[in-house]
């Protein structure tokens, strides 16, 4: 039995134009929303992540306690939960499945916390990756509905070194013999195995591995960690959604609307939100600077770095108690302004 609920959604209307017809929401829900509905959190998940990816942050007397706030997580459209290429029924399946951008994504969102929840307000809105670039997405499209905003090593709009990045990986996966007129067919084993050694060694920092840090978490040896944590992460997801979310996440920018036309100043200007911004400091592709040079722009930001040589796992520490404190302690901050 699945641990989640679905809001249907109908017909979708896409910033590309098309509708897509069916579409849903996955989300899951923890703690109890008040009376004034005054005490709600949006907590979206990261590129090829689920709901369960991320619940290590909810928990009795940490930041996002579930005994003092209402805390929502809409996996994000692609990932195999919420309307993706693995259960698109045709005509939108195989070649066919739509491009879904982050403002698609935030706009079905909000449709969820108001339509489902009657929530006009959010407490914060937080993410790790591209959930941190789902957060800067809602301070800038919905200034008035968010009061708090932590995006956690994401960006207002991705770089072109990351987008760069992610090229190497998409070309890793898609040199698989089994990729045919833009869709797999089935499962690309081997795809999937080098789409997992590349990301190893961009999701990791060079200190990382010259601290030797996955033979601390039990690694026999380096083998043993790129075959069982980076092979092994990737092979329990389709294909099809990660390239799916690939595409949503390099074209990632919070002024690509109606809105801002393009206009990425005006947008991050937008954000009333109050907000600590926290990259790590080893990050490879979500860097430090891009964040700087983004927070010099927002009205009401923090840039925090995350003193650690996780580098961009830094974000999402499940094996590393240094970092879950550091980000436990900034969101508990946050919360308290």
């Amino acid at each position: 039995m699945s641990d989640y609920q679905i809001f249907e959604l109908g017909d979708v209307r896409l910033q590309s134009g098309m509708t897509f017809r069916g579409a849903f929401l996955a989300y899951k829900t923890y703690g109890r929303l008040n009376a004034e509905k005054s005490n709600a959190i949006l907590y979206p998940t990261s590129y090829g992540a689920h709901h369960t990816d991320t619940e290590w942050l909810i928990r009795p007397g940490w930041a996002l306690d579930p005994d003092k706030y209402f805390i929502i997580i809409p996996n994000m459209f692609g990932n195999g939960l919420s309307t993706s290429p693995s259960n698109a029924p045709p005509p939108y399946n195989r070649g066919r499945y739509p491009h879904f951008t982050m403002y698609d994504n935030v706009v079905q969102q909000r449709r969820l916390v108001r339509e489902v929840f009657g929530i006009e307000r959010l407490k914060l809105v937080l993410g790790f990756s591209m959930g941190g670039q789902q957060s800067f997405h809602w301070g800038a499209l919905f200034p008035e509905m968010v009061e708090r905003i932590a995006p956690i090593c994401g960006s207002a709009k991705t770089s072109r070194h990351n987008f760069v990045f992610l090229e190497g990986a998409k070309a890793a996966l898609t040199a698989d013999p089994h990729w045919q007129d833009g869709w797999f067919a089935e499962q690309p084993v081997r795809g999937l195995r080098a789409f997992g050694r590349v990301y190893a060694g961009w999701a990791l920092s060079q200190d990382f591995y010259r601290e030797r840090l996955d033979e601390k978490l039990g690694y026999s040896s380096l083998e043993d960690f790129l075959v069982h944590n980076w092979e092994g992460s990737f092979m329990r997801r389709d294909a099809n959604n990660l390239l799916a979310m690939l595409w949503t996440w390099q074209h990632a920018d919070i002024s690509a609307n109606d809105t801002y036309k393009c206009d990425l100043r005006k947008a991050l200007r937008a954000i009333k939100a109050k907000a600590i911004v926290m990259p790590s400091e080893t990050d490879l592709y979500f860097r430090v600077e891009d964040n700087r040079r983004e927070v010099e722009l927002m009205p009401n930001a923090e840039l925090r770095p995350i003193p650690s040589i996780w580098g961009h796992r830094a974000g999402n520490p499940v094996q590393n108690p240094a970092d879950q404190n550091f980000l436990n302690q900034a969101i508990k901050e946050l919360l308290a302004r």
